[in-house]
């Protein structure tokens, strides 16, 4: 079974889909392993690595693509690439599909097994594959990193001969992958974290981590079957942004992590809200690719409100490509080699797998994932 994996046509977009040690665990295990030439060069590993691993390298995206079994990206492909890739080849990255059906009929119509990475379950035996997750947990890392170089302050309580300087206080908007690390990092740098999150349960999450937890009686609650908090009511948002105007306002970092699977990201931080803040906080809204938790957030860019800095930056963890490269290419490696069939050396689909269920989009020339197709049927 001949595995090729592709560069990154986005020229900002640094991380890559397949690093020379995973790569080397599949052929391993019996792969043909085949990467487009120059694939690692974001990453700093030459061709020559991936062929001491046992990779063959190519430099013919065409051929590469119309010879592949199964075709591994990070994003999701250009819609004239799939009609060069073969009937019935598996492809294998995120795929973004509740906003891109005509991509996913396109799947479907050249009979391509498309599945997307966004949609591995957040099960315990899908844990290893669960890229949503490795990236988020870089994500909340880099978010606070990048708050601190925002701010005008220092993290840490620090005493000087001048005096004592105060701990910066942080404010964290959702304690899932995100924010738990977010939680972790500023911790470590010497913060004085709080944390919000709708689900009680992560309370003790917070605690565990030497942080603060926010109590909002937003009444009943909870997750979805992917792990995501629900989407709140307009009254529960109307209370949730009332319980945490007074965080916010004595706040020098707010980072805002809330996102709803399939649908744009809950608006909970207000103008009124940041105008109560102080003259050289810092807010990251680290929802801003898909709507923003943040009014006034700029998808890439670093906005000033009421005097407030508003840091809209996408892909963060981009911005530390090489353990982000790394986790990614670690969790594809894992997907295929879960359902490796060591006899016949191919990588099995098998429908009524729950991981399949809920990550197979495209099967047999039709949409086969009932998530997606339900989305379909209310109009998505």
């Amino acid at each position: 079974m001949k595995i090729v994996a592709l560069k990154e046509t986005r020229p900002e977009e640094k991380r890559i889909p397949l690093v020379p040690a995973s790569a080397g665990r599949l052929v391993k295990n019996g792969a043909e392993i085949t990467v487009e030439s120059g694939i690692g060069e974001s990453c700093r590993f030459s061709d020559e690595e991936y062929e001491k691993e046992g990779a063959a390298v190519e430099s013919d995206r065409e051929l590469l693509l119309g010879s592949a079994d199964i075709v591994l990206r990070l994003h999701k492909p250009p819609a004239e690439e799939i009609e060069s890739m073969k009937e019935g080849a598996i492809h294998i990255s995120y795929l973004d599909p509740f906003n891109e059906r005509e991509l996913i009929e396109r799947f479907a119509a050249r009979g391509i097994e498309a599945l997307s990475m966004e949609m591995i379950p957040r099960s315990t035996v899908a844990q290893k594959m669960d890229a949503l997750s490795s990236q988020a947990n870089l994500g909340g890392y880099v978010a606070v990193i990048e708050a601190a170089a925002q701010l005008d302050k220092i993290f840490p309580m620090l005493t000087t001969p001048s005096g004592t300087l105060e701990p910066a206080r942080v404010f964290i908007i959702g304690a899932g992958v995100a924010g738990l690390q977010a939680i972790a990092t500023a911790r470590r740098l010497g913060a004085r974290v709080e944390a919000f999150d709708t689900r009680p349960e992560t309370a003790e999450q917070v605690k565990s981590l030497g942080a603060r937890f926010v109590k909002i009686d937003l009444g009943e609650t909870g997750e979805t079957e992917e792990g995501y908090a629900k989407a709140l009511t307009d009254e529960q948002l109307r209370k949730q942004q009332e319980g945490m105007a007074k965080s916010c306002a004595l706040a020098d970092v707010v980072i805002t992590t809330a996102q709803v699977f399939g649908k744009p990201a809950p608006r909970i931080v207000t103008d009124d809200m940041i105008r109560r803040m102080r003259p050289g906080s810092v807010i990251v809204d680290m929802a801003v690719e898909t709507g923003g938790n943040v009014e006034g957030s700029q998808p890439g860019d670093v906005v000033e409100v009421h005097g407030v800095k508003i840091v809209g930056y996408g892909n963060l963890p981009g911005r530390v490509p090489v353990y982000a490269s790394q986790m990614y290419s670690a969790n594809l490696a894992n997907f295929i080699l879960h359902f490796w069939d060591e006899e016949d050396k191919v990588f099995r689909i098998d429908p009524e797998n729950d991981i399949f269920k809920g990550c197979l989009i495209t099967h047999a020339g039709e949409i086969y994932s009932e998530t997606y197709k339900n989305f379909l049927r209310q109009g998505g």
